[in-house]
């Protein structure tokens, strides 16, 4: 199947499933989710669900389940949105980018006022 066919099924994908999570879902379990990424293999059979979980790790795992149990009716909106031979079987999978990233963000922070300090001791 051709790449930029999969390509553009997966960034529809990302966008409705965006959707059907903003607006769609009412499990009070789901937070914040942010879905970063779709990966489709070649004959569009199966799909991973990249996903980003905010707040403290119990408010995660909450929202995790909350994912985990409403992934049939997920797959059930795209098949309807989507129009394709076979809707994909889908999988989620956590995103820590955004979390490595925050980290990074912070230690850069925390080594630029160190040398700010060090430099107004020594002046």
């Amino acid at each position: 199947m051709s790449q930029l066919r999969v390509e553009k099924v997966q960034e529809l994908m990302k966008q409705e499933i965006s959707e059907i999570i903003l607006r769609e879902l009412k499990d009070p379990r789901i937070g914040f989710v942010t879905v970063t990424s779709v990966e489709c293999t070649g004959d569009l059979r199966e799909a991973k669900i990249y996903v980003s979980l905010m707040g403290d790790e119990k408010d995660a795992k909450e929202c995790w389940a909350g994912l985990m149990s409403s992934l049939g009716f997920i797959r059930r909106e795209i098949g309807k949105r989507i129009r394709l031979r076979f809707t994909p079987e889908l999988t989620f999978a956590l995103d820590k980018s955004l979390d490595y990233s925050a980290r990074i963000q912070e230690l850069l922070l925390k080594v630029r006022k160190e040398a700010e300090e060090k430099e107004g001791q020594s002046v």
